[in-house]
């Protein structure tokens, strides 16, 4: 039986997949993530938190909230990140649990592979 060929929705879809993938791949975004994880905070507090510079901070937070993973609220004079979707620590969770578990098995390998070829 012949392989049917990926239509064009479903490469759009797979760009948005990877292009929202590609949000997540940077350290400072998900540094980013993990301290809005106890709630909304302003520019200054995530930089504090972060330790990321001003500017650096606010191309992170822009591709962020442009991809719909966090929201902006103005407050006064300053304007206040949080979470868009909750979901987003699931996804994460997911993989770091998956990496956990790969990260264990490599151990476990190595070990195993040490001790069959100690030679002292």
């Amino acid at each position: 039986m012949p392989k049917a060929k990926p239509s064009k929705t479903d490469a759009t879809v797979l760009v948005a997949v990877a292009d929202y993938f590609k949000v997540l791949s940077e350290v400072s975004r998900l540094q980013i993530l993990a301290c809005l994880k106890s709630g909304p905070m302003n520019v200054m507090e995530i930089a504090e938190a972060t330790g990321l510079g001003q500017a650096n901070l606010s191309k992170h937070l822009k591709v962020l909230t442009q991809a719909g993973v966090l929201s902006r609220q103005p407050k006064g004079t300053s304007a206040y990140y949080e979470i868009a979707d909750p979901m987003i620590f699931e996804l994460c969770e997911l993989a770091c649990d998956r990496i956990s578990e790969r990260v264990q098995q490599q151990a476990e390998s190595l070990k195993a592979f040490g001790s069959k070829t100690a030679i002292f």
